[in-house]
């Protein structure tokens, strides 16, 4: 079996679930280190001389392996696109997700996301602005406001019981039912 085998269509969900599920306990046994990647925007702050308290602490001691499974990320990602993704291929979405994009005038469904939601011609239009640059504002302030990213707290949080997770990640479900039933039409 090649590489291009293995991403050539999506790995059974007890698979894929297994594997992000062992992310915790390896990190856990490595050193005592929680999962997430929200705290990342604050350890580069402090990396970049910020005379703001929130930022003076040693970042290298607390965010040092962060930065660096963050920077893992975005080289697996390019890696993905580079050399495993074919060129042209189109991820494939329920009909009915393509029916309510297309109700809200979203008609190009090529690529990863659609060319109106994120692309750079996107985000000189007043949706794209709202989504791409709001949204990411707001999903950043709201994860630090929680303590975490839905990761940290969907995968680390639940897998060691903490009520404060429970809440976030309700919370995160929540705001995203609210932002595509509601929010989003009223953009678009």
């Amino acid at each position: 079996m090649s590489v291009s085998d293995l991403v050539a269509s999506p790995w059974p969900w007890y698979v894929a679930g297994t594997l992000i599920g062992l992310v915790v306990p390896a990190l856990l046994l490595i050193g005592g280190k929680p999962f997430g990647i929200s705290a990342n925007l604050r350890h580069l702050c402090s990396l970049s001389g910020s005379r703001l308290p929130f930022f003076c602490y040693d970042w290298r001691r607390e965010g040092g392996w962060n930065l660096l499974f963050a920077a893992g990320l975005i080289l697996g990602g390019w890696i993905a696109n580079r050399f495993l993704v074919t060129p042209g291929s189109v991820v494939n979405i329920s009909s009915a997700t393509a029916q309510d994009l297309r109700a809200l005038g979203i008609t190009d469904l090529s690529g990863l996301a659609p060319p109106a939601l994120v692309s750079w011609a996107a985000l000189t239009t007043v949706p794209g602005f709202l989504t791409m640059v709001v949204g990411g504002l707001l999903v950043g302030f709201g994860a630090r406001w929680a303590g975490g990213c839905t990761s940290g707290h969907a995968i680390a949080g639940l897998s060691a019981w903490q009520g404060p997770s429970l809440i976030a990640v309700v919370g995160f479900f929540a705001g995203g039912l609210v932002m595509t039933h509601l929010v989003l039409p009223w953009i678009f």
